[in-house]
């Protein structure tokens, strides 16, 4: 199996844990500059997005995950966690719909974990 970057195995084992729902992982190395890897999950509610919001910034500050930055929050409809080439995006249902990151980097690889 190919070396992923640490933080996007921490990342999907921190989703998974917190009960996101629809991981998905996308590998844009072929496809995109943006970044290496997205990471994309449903949250269930504001609530639960601002906890998985709250909770990448202790995993962060955990692990010294020094340069990650952060944005977005429970009320906005999308977290996002990104360090070392992975995007880590949480939307809102509503928000995964209008965005839809696997359509729009739909030539991308899957990478199950």
């Amino acid at each position: 199996m190919e070396q992923v970057p640490e933080f996007l195995t921490k990342s999907v084992q921190f989703l998974d844990g917190k009960k996101a729902e629809n991981i998905v992982v996308l590998d844009l190395r072929e496809v995109a500059n943006i970044a290496d890897y997205f990471v994309i999950a449903t949250a269930a509610n504001a609530p639960h997005l601002k906890a998985l919001g709250d909770g990448f910034q202790r995993l962060c500050k955990n692990e010294h995950y020094r340069e990650a930055r952060h944005a977005g929050d429970g009320n906005s409809g999308w977290v996002i966690a990104d360090y070392d080439g992975v995007m880590v995006h949480v939307f809102s249902f509503e928000m995964r719909s209008l965005y839809d990151l696997e359509k729009l980097w739909k030539d991308a690889k899957r990478v199950e974990l």
